[in-house]
């Protein structure tokens, strides 16, 4: 069937005019504040010769992921904020949907990774210098980097291949295979339950394993010393805060059927804008290193 739609109209949060320019005000700044907060993370973490652990080069890519992932939608939404017609092209549309799940799986996969480099650490301490080496870790970064690919390139091309001949109106503030799929000129029943396995399962089985993790790993601690716990509880408490606050609303959006609730679309700012945010803070807060890490680097460049 032939695709007769160029561009598709988004709606975005609101049609207010008067709540379009809060919108436009309260994401600047809380766009603004997660480009700096995860760039000051990674630049911490690649100045500093004391976060030289597998953990902070996770983290750092965490960051670099956070980052990419923020701004794949919260530039798009700032921008039509302030215009009177939202309008995204065709392939603008595709652009940032390849975009947003390439980052965002990467973001999941490399939460994984964060996991189980605390497992060995925690578990197999001994062994952890020649598991988690640098070889090791660049390879785990590669696969992340390859895994998020190939789903973004099969979310792509779900969407490529559907046939839009009319309606072009999208009811979200950026492109998503959900929405584009009530657009399509077809019976997308069994297409929809392709997208819900391809990225409901990687948000739902990557939680699973996360939180199996976690698990054992506090189960391990029955037999470190008063000291040891506290350090690896403190640890393992900011990684799972993480996870939680961004795998449940990643749950509620893609592993469901394909059902429209009022607060999907806050659901989405929540993961695809505040998540970014709250990562930084919530590491640069519970982490001691990396503050005294952030102090040292201010107390250089205000020398």
């Amino acid at each position: 069937m032939k695709n007769n739609v160029t561009e598709f109209i988004l709606l975005g949060l609101t049609q207010d005019p008067v709540k379009k320019k809060l919108v436009f005000i309260v994401f600047l700044v809380f766009y603004t504040a997660t480009m700096l907060g995860n760039l000051l993370i990674i630049v911490t973490i690649k100045t500093s010769p004391t976060l030289g652990s597998p953990m902070y080069f996770f983290l750092s890519y965490l960051s670099l992921a956070d980052f990419s992932f923020s701004s794949t939608t919260a530039p798009k939404l700032i921008v039509d904020s302030l215009s009177k017609k939202q309008v995204i092209s065709f392939n603008e549309c595709m652009t940032q949907l390849v975009l947003m799940h390439l980052f965002g799986s990467l973001e999941v996969l490399i939460l994984v990774l964060m996991s189980y480099d605390r497992y060995v650490a925690i578990c197999k301490p001994l062994h952890y210098p020649v598991i988690m080496n640098q070889k090791m870790c660049g390879t785990l970064i590669t696969v992340a980097f390859l895994g998020s690919l190939l789903h973004s390139i099969t979310q792509v091309m779900i969407a490529l291949n559907l046939p839009f001949c009319g309606p072009n109106v999208i009811d979200h503030y950026f492109c998503d295979l959900q929405p584009l799929l009530k657009l399509a000129c077809i019976d997308t029943y069994v297409i929809k339950l392709l997208a819900l396995f391809n990225s409901g399962i990687v948000c739902s089985v990557s939680f699973l394993i996360l939180m199996t993790s976690y698990i054992v790993i506090l189960y391990s601690l029955r037999n470190h010393s008063a000291e040891g716990k506290r350090r690896a509880l403190s640890t393992c408490t900011t990684h799972i805060i993480v996870v939680i606050i961004f795998f449940v609303p990643c749950i509620f959006i893609y592993f469901r059927p394909p059902i429209n609730f009022p607060m999907d679309k806050m659901v989405s700012v929540f993961y695809t804008i505040g998540t970014p945010l709250l990562n930084p803070l919530i590491y640069t807060l519970r982490n001691a290193e990396v503050k005294t890490a952030m102090g040292k680097l201010w107390s250089k460049k205000t020398s």
